[in-house]
């Protein structure tokens, strides 16, 4: 049998082999100068057909162009016969031109001393295993297989994806290895609790995923709850030499029939990152109004993102006057970020603030209000000389960036007084940081810029600030002013707050007056500044200006 009848019988074997394996047999023929490889292959990389022609030049087109020159190298080596093997790793490009790295391994035969071909295997170095060894259970690729072939909805059943809390600390404080055991002992019983049509998998990290097609919702809250309390037990018998919890997102295909495996590992994450984020060792079940929100947040942050890295496009600063009440004036504006883009209009500050403080971004976005206001400031002082602007800083900006700086930068920058600067603190931000919180305060004391505590009164108030930190002003919100409207001990509770402000050299600002109503009863109570409705809604930069120039005519 000649070598050419041999290379036909190999073809046939790596078709009928096609799908049998995951790697890629190939065979190169030098002599007739073509390639033949798995017919799979043709699916997963850049390759219009299993079968070409001319493989060297059929090669710029697969191979990272980083790799092609170490491709041909090792070639000529065979050729030359230098070499009578070929083992290899470098990139093929597959369908979306995204490199993928491989082994690339192959016996020359030759014949006539000649070299004839390369026959050999290919495997994708990367590809994630269908089994994890340190657990012994199976993994996220056999997880795809079994999920994959079913085109049909599902109906019926569950998938109950579970992390171990802080796994980290364990394997930072006892190892890898004990890690592993961790691991290895946590998937032991977790699988004597499954019955027949249950199957468990091993994902990234500390996770694993429970797959059922014919429970219900309620069953995989008891299964984890049967979780829970074997791990309990186990951490007992390792008499409490470690401590972890485990949390769990629950997908129920009842209310998810048609999700498919994309769907299904992004919706378990994020229902066990919801579970994380809920305080640990709880469960969470994926809910659909849950996911929008957190897509909404995602892509309003893209777009904050976008319009910081624009020049601020979509952000404004809008004022609302703080009345005077005894000289009958405004005396302070305080500035409001605004905000809008094209997909989502005009974003309420209470949804894009948030945002603006878990991403960061309220630090550069800060300091741009914090420039706009002083020369918002500055512009209008013709009007009203004496005139102040406040500015809300973030806890944030306070724990994560020098804040101070900027405020005396700015300032110098454009040389403006630095009593015409009032700091509004929620000092509820802080109360995890109160040292922060407190140190930041007295510097601006010790630098003559006004303080304001806002929302003063509510949540986590303490009225030791008023002694402690001695503030030029406490803003009282608008849900404790018609509290204390409406109800005779709150009444008295605030004029007591009054009082007690006044005692100490602070003055006292009532916000949320809407009504004329609600003006003269505040008026009552001895209130040092009003801001609200009443008088104002926050206004952009020229409307405020209008306002001013007109104030007298108003009141």
């Amino acid at each position: 049998m000649t070598f050419q009848e041999k290379k036909e019988i190999y073809k046939k074997i790596i078709v009928s082999l096609d799908y049998c394996v995951d790697d890629y047999l190939y065979i190169l023929d030098v002599e007739k100068n073509e390639y033949f490889i798995s017919p799979h292959a043709a699916t997963r990389f850049k390759m219009e057909n299993y079968y070409f022609k001319n493989p060297l030049n059929e090669f710029k087109k697969i191979v990272y162009y980083k790799d092609y020159e170490l491709l041909l190298s090792d070639l000529n080596k065979i050729l030359s016969k230098e070499k009578d093997f070929h083992n290899m790793q470098y990139r093929w490009l597959n369908k979306e031109s995204i490199p993928v790295w491989i082994n690339c391994r192959g016996k020359v035969i030759c014949e006539d001393n000649e070299v004839r071909y390369i026959i050999g295997c290919i495997n994708e170095i990367g590809k994630k295993q269908y089994a994890d060894n340190v657990s012994g259970l199976l993994g996220e690729e056999s997880f795809k297989t079994i999920i994959y072939p079913i085109d049909d909805d599902f109906h019926t059943g569950f998938v109950l994806r579970l992390g171990i809390d802080d796994f980290k600390n364990i394997n930072e404080n006892y190892g890898l290895k004990f890690g592993d055991e961790v691991l290895k002992q946590t998937g032991k019983y977790i699988k004597e609790f499954l019955n027949e049509h249950q199957s468990l998998y091993r994902i990234v990290s500390d996770e694993f995923i429970i797959l059922d097609l014919f429970g219900t919702k309620d069953d995989a809250i008891c299964l984890y709850q049967q979780i829970q309390e074997s791990t309990i037990n186990f951490i007992e018998s390792m008499n409490y030499e470690i401590y972890y919890t485990i949390s769990a997102g629950i997908l129920d295909f009842c209310s998810h029939p048609t999700a498919s495996y994309t769907e299904i590992m992004k919706w378990t994450e994020f229902a066990l990152n919801k579970a994380k984020e809920s305080g640990k060792n709880t469960y969470n079940i994926f809910l659909d109004e849950d996911y929008q929100k957190f897509q909404r947040e995602s892509s309003l942050i893209r777009y904050l993102y976008q319009a910081i890295d624009h020049a601020y496009e979509g952000f404004d600063v809008y004022f609302q006057p703080i009345i005077n009440i005894k000289e009958n004036k405004v005396e302070n504006l305080e500035a409001l970020l605004r905000f809008e883009c094209s997909d989502f209009g005009k974003v309420s500050p209470q949804e894009f603030i948030p945002l603006l403080e878990k991403s960061g971004l309220i630090i550069p976005v800060g300091k741009w209000v914090l420039e706009k206001a002083i020369q918002a400031c500055l512009s209008l002082k013709k009007y009203q000389s004496q005139l102040k602007v406040n500015v809300n800083i973030s806890y944030v900006q306070v724990l994560k960036s020098a804040i101070l700086n900027d405020i005396l930068s700015i300032m110098k920058k454009y040389n403006v007084d630095r009593n015409r600067l009032v700091i509004e603190l929620t000092e509820s931000g802080f109360i995890e940081s109160d040292r922060s919180f407190v140190n930041f305060c007295n510097q601006l004391k010790e630098n003559s810029i006004l303080l304001a505590l806002d929302d003063f009164g509510t949540g986590y108030s303490n009225f030791h600030y008023l002694y402690n930190l001695k503030p030029d002003c406490i803003k009282v919100d608008r849900g404790l002013m018609k509290n204390a409207l409406s109800n005779d001990y709150e009444n008295l509770l605030l004029k007591h707050m009054i009082d007690m402000a006044h005692s100490v050299g602070v003055n006292m600002c009532i916000e949320g007056i809407e009504t004329e109503e609600e003006l003269h009863k505040v008026l009552e109570m001895g209130s040092d500044f009003i801001q609200g409705f009443y008088y104002s809604k926050p206004l952009s930069f020229n409307e405020i200006t209008d306002y001013l120039k007109n104030f007298k005519k108003i009141i």
